[in-house]
């Protein structure tokens, strides 16, 4: 059953704007690269950089916590560290999140944008070595069924943004909700290949419109009233590195 990897996408910051590329990298073991190098404490998280271990996503400026998050728009160049941000009524932001002085500008901007929707004090922390700040603990690579979203949508009544899911690789040409049975499978993706762990169970981020920011639809409801699951997507362990890029055949499922 063959498909093609249709978008690719990072999230250099937890929880902000994807980032669409033409192709990546990845490499065996590793997360999807430049994804959710940095994330922001919304009051302590606990997370410690000499030990780091997973944190909770609630721990930090994320949509399923406060939706306003999706105003800001931003950028980020892996080669300079320079992350850019704007949103509508507040002045740009341009800064260097590897430097003390740029995540100290970068927090007090986000903490104006957000007023009492954060609980704060904000802070910008940086995945140290190869941790990143992924929702699960064993999910390096995400991959969405575009036809999932699509079936998905025809019961809601409305057409669904597929960025809502957050994934890094979007793919077209399998049947609806196939791939919620391939936990244990091996797949091919363009050069590279990767063991799928297991489905992704979806959060209150869904129910945010990527666009506007808003909570306009109780996707996790809905997931659960419709298919009796609340699943949208899977996460993969990458086993042979390789390219992927956009129009590259995933095969093997």
């Amino acid at each position: 059953m063959n498909a093609r990897i249709a978008a690719i996408y990072r999230h250099p910051v937890k929880g902000f704007t994807p980032e669409r590329l033409n192709a990546a990298t990845l490499e065996a073991g590793a997360c999807f690269p430049c994804d959710r190098l940095y994330a922001v404490e919304d009051g302590p998280s606990g997370f410690d950089p000499a030990a780091p271990d997973h944190v909770s996503k609630m721990k930090f400026t994320v949509l399923a916590k406060i939706p306003a998050v999706a105003r800001a728009r931003t950028a980020y160049d892996e080669d300079s560290g320079l992350f850019a941000a704007k949103a509508e009524g507040r002045p740009d932001f341009a800064g260097d999140l590897r430097a003390p002085t740029g995540r100290a500008a970068f927090e007090a901007w986000l903490a104006a944008l957000l007023g009492d929707e954060a609980r704060g004090p904000l802070k910008v922390i940086e995945g140290p070595g190869a941790h990143r700040f992924m929702d699960s603990r064993s999910g390096y690579v995400s991959i969405v069924n575009l036809a999932s979203v699509r079936d998905l949508s025809e019961k809601v009544g409305r057409d669904l943004d597929p960025l809502r899911f957050r994934a890094n690789l979007y793919v077209e040409g399998w049947p609806a909700w196939v791939e919620n049975d391939w936990t244990g499978r091996t797949l091919s993706l363009g050069g590279a290949t990767a063991e799928v762990l297991k489905p992704i169970v979806r959060c209150a981020a869904t129910h945010v419109d990527p666009e506007t920011g808003e909570r306009d639809v109780d996707l996790v409801k809905a997931l659960f009233d419709h298919y009796g699951h609340m699943f949208c997507g899977i996460y993969l362990n990458v086993t042979g590195g390789g390219v992927v890029a956009e129009g590259h055949l995933v095969a093997g499922a």
